[in-house]
């Protein structure tokens, strides 16, 4: 449990058949130095781990025939169960399982910002053809998809969720409002356009209203370019009250 006056730790697992996948994409950047500085926690749990045979064997053929291999559910549900048995204890919270999969509901900021509020997170990265729909049955809470396509196995996906919860995190970034201010913010537009130096590059310069020193006017500005890039990339974001299902 976290004590008054301390900052609450962000626990993460995955249950992965490629543990050094996920350490190395989590190890760089400003989400590692969320781990570095505490403020974030990783675990990994390997299914081979569990296996009972010699062969340490986490699939096998599936039932019905068809091409691929299936992710047998004694050593996944084991590993999963393992992991969150961890994470609960650590935490003093309820864990939620995430399986992550081009079947489930798509990811979005929402959802991020609601993870972000909630216990720790443990992430079930599918591979091969996919996994024993019993193991579905006995330890996931949530099937979520990255989008309408399909990867190798779910660890990129898992990854970037661990991300996009991260950033929401309190202390991971280097200023408070830049979670807020990015695309899917506190606004649900897209982010308006970015200019650093130089002020002139290859004959194109940068808008005369950021370098006016009118904060008020540059916030307008601001304003209206998420509005306008919003509205003619993503026009789904803004639609109006008759428009809502």
């Amino acid at each position: 449990m976290v004590s008054e006056g301390e900052e609450p730790v962000r626990h993460f697992g995955v249950v992965t058949l490629f543990p050094e996948l996920v350490s190395t994409a989590l190890g760089s950047g400003v989400v590692a130095r969320g781990f570095k500085e505490g403020l974030l926690q990783l675990d990994l749990e390997n299914p081979r781990e569990h296996a009972t045979d010699r062969h340490r064997t986490v699939d096998d053929r599936p039932f019905g025939g068809g091409p691929g291999m299936v992710m047998s559910p004694g050593p996944t549900v084991a590993a999963v169960r393992t992991l969150k048995e961890r994470l609960a204890g650590r935490s003093g919270e309820p864990v939620t399982v995430v399986y992550v999969s081009p079947q489930g509901r798509r990811f979005d900021q929402a959802l991020a910002r609601r993870w972000s509020q909630q216990g720790p997170l443990v992430f079930l990265a599918g591979r091969y053809e996919g996994i024993d729909e019993r193991i579905m049955d006995a330890v996931v809470d949530e099937e979520v998809s990255l989008g309408d396509f399909v990867l190798s196995g779910g660890e990129i996906a898992a990854i970037a969720m661990i991300d996009a919860v991260s950033r929401l995190v309190p202390g991971v970034l280097g200023h408070a409002d830049s979670a807020s201010e990015d695309s899917f913010g506190a606004s649900g537009m897209l982010d308006h356009p970015h200019y650093t130096r130089p002020e002139d590059f290859e004959g194109c310069r940068v808008p005369e209203v950021l370098l006016s020193g009118d904060h008020a006017r540059i916030a307008r500005w601001r304003a209206q370019q998420a509005q306008e890039r919003t509205q003619a990339r993503r026009p789904d974001l803004i639609a109006g009250p008759d428009d809502a299902c």
